[in-house]
């Protein structure tokens, strides 16, 4: 990701989104001792301000020059909110500065509130259950944008109750990597207090080299595997990146995650009628958690009809409420560690694999 921009013929850096090392190593550059880079990051990403005007121990000097010499702080523009009658869920619109639309959502519970934030505007991996596949792709988003859905959503629901950060919202973020880890090097900070990577789970339907990355990265963050079926054929049908990176593969890719990290991943399991919910679909299932440290999220597929699906999508329905639960049971009886990820926000269409911006 570039980290100048032009504005008015001249080049300024995005300071927003840098790491803790990355600003330490930019204040040196413009003469400044390295700890100014601490004292930015700390207002940045704890204290979440919106202007250079505002860090009271920085020199008004330096506040002028960053002022003059970086773009501005914020890179995301709050549009509007819709929040759900029937569970409180709140979905956000944002603005990019270059005029793109994203959505994340802030999901309330009785232990916590989870954000869901994206990573890309739309997605180009066209799975066929996700509405954000149907708007295509237009880019990746760079650290600060994914960062400031958390500050701009924590301001508008105050940030001591956002405990949680899913990276599941729009697009995959394992194809804007960089960026992603980014962000995540940001939370991870022990000058954030009121998050760690704990709390964070980056969601993938994946890209085994990237997997092998995040494994490789040192953060020990927890990843979540958008599996939905145990067969090459079946999976590469519903989500056609699987022909590129087999289900094989990034099996593969996940064994080493859990050793290098020694973390559990979490199979993300969407029930579709007659697709994915058979007993060979559960037998496999079972044999595949078996094999390595693993739960599973099963999740009620949410409708689609909100972006005029055609095709496979259209044609795509929910196992019904007796069956998943069947299905959950028979998991359970084999020791298998399971729970239903109950649908919160349909009503606003902000449930799991809903988001989109309608083109």
């Amino acid at each position: 990701m570039n980290t100048e921009v032009k504005l008015n013929g001249q080049k300024k850096v995005s300071l927003k989104g840098f790491t803790l090392n990355e600003l330490k190593d930019y204040f040196f550059s413009i003469g400044e001792n390295r700890f100014r880079g601490e004292q930015v990051f700390i207002w940045f990403y704890k204290h979440l301000i919106d202007s250079y005007d505002e860090m009271k121990n920085i020199p008004k000097n330096l506040q002028v020059q960053l002022s003059e010499s970086t773009v501005s702080i914020n890179t995301l523009k709050l549009i509007s909110t819709m929040s759900s009658k029937e569970t409180g869920t709140t979905k956000y619109l944002f603005e990019t500065k270059d005029g793109y639309k994203i959505e994340s959502v802030v999901i309330p519970e009785v232990k916590r509130t989870t954000l869901c934030i994206s990573t890309q505007v739309g997605c180009p991996l066209d799975c066929k259950f996700c509405a954000t596949g149907l708007m295509g792709y237009s880019k990746n988003l760079s650290a600060g944008e994914i960062f400031d859905q958390y500050k701009l959503a924590a301001k508008e629901y105050t940030k001591s109750n956002i405990k949680n950060i899913v990276y599941m919202g729009m697009g995959e973020p394992l194809l804007n990597y960089d960026e992603t880890l980014k962000s995540l090097k940001i939370f991870a900070e022990d000058l954030i207090p009121e998050l760690s990577l704990k709390r964070i789970i980056v969601s993938t339907v994946g890209i085994a080299p990237k997997i092998i990355e995040l494994a490789n990265s040192g953060l020990r963050v927890k990843l979540a595997f958008s599996l939905h079926s145990c067969f090459e054929d079946i999976r590469s049908k519903l989500i056609p990146i699987n022909k590129k990176y087999s289900l094989r593969e990034n099996l593969d890719a996940i064994r080493y995650y859990t050793k290098k990290t020694q973390t559990k991943i979490t199979f993300e399991y969407l029930m579709l009628s007659g697709i994915n919910d058979r007993k060979e679909d559960l037998r496999e299932l079972v044999k595949l958690c078996n094999s390595l440290p693993s739960k599973i999220n099963v999740i009620p597929f949410n409708s689609l009809d909100h972006m005029n699906p055609g095709g496979f999508s259209a044609e795509l329905q929910p196992s019904s409420k007796k069956r998943i639960y069947e299905f959950v049971n028979a998991l359970k009886d084999q020791n298998i560690n399971v729970r239903v990820r109950h649908t919160t926000g349909e009503d606003i269409a902000a449930a799991c694999g809903q988001l989109a911006i309608p083109q």
